[in-house]
């Protein structure tokens, strides 16, 4: 064999690899819902009796969907636009975002609906893991009443059991993620193809003018369809935000070779298992399969829905860490769950709040049928977002013509607020709670950012350059005490206000100093080559400036190692962290309401404190205080 193909051959190992490993973790979302998508699509509130011509009408929808949005709107257009292989919104909204303050003003109000679309993505965390572990235990139902009455604890149980091993990482059942879900999908086909067997003329739903047909036929009725049929591409903006851990290869392959097919065959196996046995509506999933089956069945149904609820979970603690990085929300605590895998971590807040959020869906909501309505309006807005910015960055970045924007926009966004406003009417029955949830974190989100924009300007008006700062310490000649000093500080071009006021009221200055910035940079990763730069200001004064990726979180005790290497080496017992706390003091005049600077407030008050989060000693931390006016 050539080295050329055992080459060849290594990479297709790999790429195999890889994509069951996506398969796992991309697709859990997108491949739960035949549990209850085409079941919702009759559901009696949408007044759609199931006749043959209606069954291969939404069939036909369901089809074109999984076609129109996922297959061309994202696999092929959206993955595109990836910020140094890393998707999402968060990373999207970074693209058009411009360099420069004036331009950035200019697209504040596309930066504002990115941020939203984000915000609303805390809302589907919530909702995806209660609506597809319920869906999953109501299996127990159609192989007898008796269990009815544990459906909601079994439910309760199995998602306190998976919130409560969140602390534990993905790293170690990960493994198990691809093989499972490899099984489900495999499974998902051959129930679709045994119900295709008991009624083969449901195959003329693959005729796109049965769709039309059924819009004509039914009108406003048909077109409410749409917010329940929508149900059938939720998860697809995970094949976005999940390209930075995988690459658009191996989703791409793993979509139109095992995920696509599957999908389609089982939903059209449950249209026919409804034509030949219309009861069956009420879970024709479940009822697809020989009742020798139904257990199994309920049971991998069950892993199926709890690896989907990982994902977005996961998903949740990834957009959180990107949006403290960006300035949008306060230090929290992060644990990284594994040393391997970039990526993997764990944000106990968020966890425990994304569980009471869960089990209250659950409680309150009662039945799977009852959160279908909550579902979609959250991710039909996060889609239509995504679609026009993923048009602002063709425009700007790639240079495509008016002409192309304009036929990209009026197809894939026309199907994009179809969706939306079919959704609309769901949301007095339940919709409304994810636009609560991303109003908050949007509200929330809005004012940090705000709020600390505030306050850095407030400590710049007395800020010094470091060239008046080196003359008026030649001028006044302090006191020099043994040691380093390194004073943290945000802006890399100001003197830290710590250091001004421990010159102003000690009068003292360590024989050693050293200003460290921060910096978090509008890419989610920067190599470790440029990292660190670090800058001689005078003989006892150095300057250093350490960038990251929104995607990684800051570490103090490894920039002081990489800092060795580059030959500035620190001795932890003779050093000193200084740090200054702003009290924060609220005035009648400033940049926001009262009502916000009271917000901002509780939050700089519950915001983790710097030294845990940047991984400082404790002990070798001198915090010097100020009052700041709001």
């Amino acid at each position: 064999m050539s080295s050329q193909g055992s080459h060849e051959e290594a990479h297709g190992r790999y790429l195999a690899a890889l994509s069951l490993t996506a398969l796992g973790i991309v697709f859990g979302d997108i491949g739960t819902s035949p549990i209850y998508a085409l079941r919702e699509s009759f559901h009696s509130a949408n007044g759609i009796d199931p006749t043959q011509a209606n069954v291969l009408g939404i069939l036909s929808l369901i089809l074109w969907s999984l076609i129109i949005v996922i297959s061309i709107k994202y696999l092929t257009f959206v993955m595109r636009a990836d910020n140094n292989g890393e998707g999402g919104i968060i990373a999207l909204t970074a693209l058009v975002t411009p360099p420069s303050q004036a331009a950035a003003q200019k697209r504040i109000a596309l930066v504002m609906a990115g941020l939203f679309g984000a915000a609303l993505l805390y809302g589907d965390s919530m909702i995806t893991p209660a609506i597809s572990v319920l869906s999953a235990v109501e299996g127990l139902e159609v192989a007898t009443d008796r269990f009815q009455p544990y459906v909601i604890p079994i439910t309760i149980v199995i998602l306190i059991a998976l919130f409560s091993v969140q602390r534990r990482g993905t790293a170690g059942i990960g493994m198990l993620f691809g093989p499972v879900t490899l099984v489900w999908f495999l499974t998902l086909a051959v129930l679709g193809v045994l119900g295709i067997t008991k009624h083969p003329g449901v195959m003329a739903a693959v005729n796109p003018l049965e769709g039309a047909a059924f819009f004509a036929r039914n009108g406003l009725a048909g077109f409410l369809v749409l917010g329940s049929v929508f149900l059938v591409v939720t998860g697809g903006e995970a094949l976005y935000a999940d390209m930075g851990h995988f690459g658009i290869k191996p989703i791409r392959l793993t979509w139109f070779i095992l995920v696509l097919p599957a999908l389609v065959l089982n939903y059209f196996g449950q249209g026919a298992v409804i034509l030949e046995d219309p009861t069956t509506l009420a879970h024709p999933f479940f009822l697809m399969a020989p009742s020798w089956a139904l257990y199994p069945l309920v049971g991998l149904a069950t892993l199926a829905t709890i690896i989907a609820s990982q994902a977005v979970i996961s998903g949740a603690f990834s957009l959180t860490q990107q949006a403290i990085q960006l300035g949008y929300l306060p230090r929290m605590k992060v644990e990284y769950t594994s040393s391997r895998e970039i990526g993997q971590v764990y944000l106990p807040g968020i966890n425990w709040a994304l569980m009471l959020a869960c089990l209250g869906l659950v409680i309150g909501f009662k039945t799977s049928s009852n959160l279908a309505a909550a579902y979609g309006v959250a991710v039909t807005t996060d889609m239509a977002v995504t679609t026009v910015l993923f048009a602002v960055v063709a425009t700007k970045r790639w240079g495509w013509s008016p002409k192309s924007i304009v036929l990209f926009l009026g197809v894939l966004l026309i199907v994009d607020l179809a969706f939306w406003g079919a959704n609309l009417p769901k949301i007095p029955m339940g919709g409304w709670f994810p636009i609560v949830v991303a109003a908050v974190i949007f509200t929330m989100m809005t004012t940090w950012k705000k709020g600390r924009e505030l306050v850095a300007a407030r400590l710049e008006v007395g800020s010094l350059p470091i060239e008046l700062l080196l003359a008026d310490i030649r001028e006044s000649n302090p006191t020099r005490v043994a040691g380093t000093a390194i004073f943290l500080h945000k802006d890399p071009d100001g003197t830290p206000p710590a250091l001004l006021h421990n010159l102003k009221h000690n009068r003292v200055l360590h024989q050693r100093v050293v200003l460290l910035s921060v910096v978090t940079l509008d890419v989610p990763h920067v190599a470790d080559d440029d990292r660190l730069s670090i800058v001689k200001v005078a003989d006892d004064l150095y300057k250093i400036i350490a960038s990251y990726g929104f995607a990684e979180s800051p570490d103090v005790p490894s920039i002081l190692e990489g800092c060795e290497k580059k030959g500035l080496a620190f001795d932890m017992m003779q050093t000193t962290f200084f740090l200054s706390r702003e009290t924060l003091v609220a005035h009648k005049k400033g940049g926001m309401s009262r009502w916000r600077k009271r917000l901002f407030s509780r939050m700089s008050r519950n915001s983790l404190e710097a030294t845990s989060y940047f991984g400082i000693p404790p002990n070798r931390v001198v915090e010097l205080g100020m009052q700041v006016q709001l």
